[in-house]
């Protein structure tokens, strides 16, 4: 982590540091540090280091033990195996590093990047005139979290969704309802959800006429030549569509407890005027190239089922733009306008060909180096319990805020079945949270590239692995901080620890390093598996030492403080996810 700056070292950071003063000079830096069932740490960088200095590892294991210098850090070293280090750490040193973690306001010692850059995140992509469904979550929620973990650990992140406003679906629509204007004022009549019903409904009608009526066909595609070209009427029912679309996507998003700001939606219309210009200095660069009158970018190992190289098409034989055009066209205005060192794709694994060669194409370009670096985050599935993509009975994709006010109704049965005290409003409040909460954490659990079955049963539980389960954690804390009423969370550095404190406070310790690596290494999944662990090993605590029943003042206030950091820690670890945590359950 020499990386990094932060205000508190964790009690991994010394030891590691310490392990690598320790170590001879030919040695790595890193010791190879790890929590261990049998101690507090293994260090198991010496048996590298041996192998290189043909040295016997045990020896050279006694000569580390020997030479660290941690006054105050270690309990017990021991040369353990092969050369092994088995380690544990003393209690104060314990106590004392979460007292600095806890005096670290909202960071909670996760540290900051030295060297931050602008990451563009491309993420929550609906389309203009359809329904959101279920295919559009993951995008949602994993760019959403992405978004709040590289934020907290200082790098500047620009959001960019990339909406789906553009193309031969709006001249499809768009004639279809100057041709059908009866159509055109019931879809206007209405406000938000019903209007992009009726709007989805339009869509599917002109879709329907488009496939069965070849001069339907082809009075559409002279109507996105008027859109292309800015003809008045055909941009003015465009723009109500996005306008109308637009407000829906925020009533969707409200439900998804997630801010999108209205500067940050950039539809594929945005990079209408570039595409010509990209092509052109793509041809005359030399790195697309003329096939039977279309410009195509060609790529030696990315061949097709004949074993043919596939083409990535910038520009069709007729003259039109496609996705390619489109995307190249926003690496150039993300690279040049807003100044990204790097840019994330949160998009469906399905699409990892098409980003691979649009990648490859921007680094021929130059427009991607060393510098400036391009990544897809392609994402799996959500299936259904049979394990196929998840649709309705009736075989329809699922609506996004059906599936959201389900869980919520879910949510609300096992709130109400807990907390007897609350008013039907705050019940209701608390079931948004947690269901909501319960469908984003069933996601950011499962490593994105992996698919996932949605089971709204065991989502909402209280058992295992959930949100609820983190969720209900953190409310008992609370309840626990009510009842000492004047009885102030405080470390006492002095006490010994019961093995259940060791491994909670240990646990606590790692929260910097978790968020920071994970960010880093784009994996919500990882920091979504330490909260978990830190609420099974906090009710490990729970069960094995009483708090406000502990034998003295002071442990009692020990107790207190481990119970308020498990809190603080919970509550910024799932906000970053972003999940609320409710006071009381």
């Amino acid at each position: 982590m020499a990386s990094v700056q932060s205000l508190t070292a964790s009690v991994h950071q010394r030891l590691a540091d310490a392990l690598s003063a320790a170590l001879p000079e030919a040695a790595p830096a890193d010791p190879l540090l790890r929590r261990s069932d049998r101690a507090d740490f293994q260090a198991n960088g010496i048996l590298a280091l041996a192998k290189k200095q043909k040295a016997n590892p045990r020896d050279l294991a006694t000569q580390v033990v020997g030479a660290i210098d941690a006054p105050g850090l270690l309990k017990d070293v021991e040369v353990s195996g092969p050369g092994f280090l088995n380690i544990t750490v003393t209690d104060r040193a314990i106590t004392e590093t979460l007292a600095a973690r806890a005096a670290d306001g909202d960071r909670l010692g996760v540290p900051l990047k030295a060297e931050p850059g602008t990451t563009v995140i491309d993420y929550a992509q609906p389309n203009v005139a359809k329904e959101m469904h279920v295919g559009h979550l993951r995008s949602a929620v994993i760019g959403d979290a992405l978004r709040g973990m590289l934020d907290f650990t200082g790098e500047k992140t620009i959001g960019r969704h990339h909406i789906g406003d553009w193309g031969t679906q709006f001249g499809m629509l768009i004639q279809y309802l100057i041709e059908n204007p009866d159509q055109l004022s019931a879809e206007t009549d209405t406000d938000g959800e019903q209007a992009m019903s009726n709007l989805n409904r339009v869509y599917k009608a002109s879709r329907a006429v488009f496939d069965a009526d070849e001069d339907f066909k082809e009075r559409a595609r002279k109507r996105v030549v008027a859109l292309q070209s800015g003809d008045k009427e055909t941009l003015g029912l465009w723009q109500r569509f996005v306008d109308e679309s637009k407000v829906y996507f925020y009533s969707v998003f409200e439900k998804l407890d997630m801010e999108v700001r209205d500067e940050e939606i950039v539809g594929e219309s945005a990079y209408n005027d570039l595409m010509p210009e990209t092509a052109r200095l793509l041809e005359e660069s030399g790195v697309a190239v003329r096939s039977e009158g279309a410009l195509v970018v060609f790529f030696d190992d990315i061949k097709g089922k004949d074993d043919k190289p596939v083409p990535l098409i910038v520009q069709k034989a007729d003259g039109g733009f496609g996705y390619a055009a489109s995307d190249l066209s926003a690496i150039r205005n993300r690279v040049f306008d807003l100044a990204a060192t790097t840019l994330l794709y949160v998009v469906d694994v399905r699409q990892s060909l098409h980003f691979k060669m649009v990648f490859e194409t921007a680094r021929r370009m130059g427009w991607l180096n060393d510098d400036v670096t391009a990544h897809n985050m392609g994402y799996g599935t959500v299936l259904g319990a049979d394990g196929k993509p998840f649709k309705t009975r009736a075989g329809e994709t699922v609506r996004l805020e059906d599936l959201l006010d389900e869980a919520v109704q879910r949510a609300a049965e096992v709130v109400r079945e807990k907390a007897k005290d609350l008013t039907e409003d705050e019940i209701q409040e608390r079931a948004a949270q947690v269901g909501v909460g319960a469908v984003k954490y069933a996601d950011l659990s499962t490593s994105p590239s992996r698919d996932y079955k949605f089971d709204l049963d065991q989502m909402v539980s209280l058992n295992g692995d959930t949100s609820v389960y983190l969720q209900y954690a953190y409310a008992r804390i609370q309840s626990i901080l009510r009842k000492a009423g004047d009885t102030a969370p405080a470390a006492h550095a002095e006490l010994e620890l019961a093995p259940a404190e060791r491994g909670l406070g240990l646990h606590l310790d790692a929260f910097g390093d978790t968020v920071f690596e994970a960010a880093a290494e784009y994996a919500p999944h990882k920091l979504a598996a330490y909260l978990y662990q830190l609420a099974s090993l906090y009710t490990t605590f729970y069960d094995k030492c009483p708090v406000l029943k502990a034998e003295t003042p002071a442990q009692v206030e020990n107790r207190l403080f481990l119970c308020d950091l498990t809190a603080r820690t919970l509550h910024q670890g799932m906000a970053l996810l972003g999940i609320r945590t409710p006071e009381r359950l």
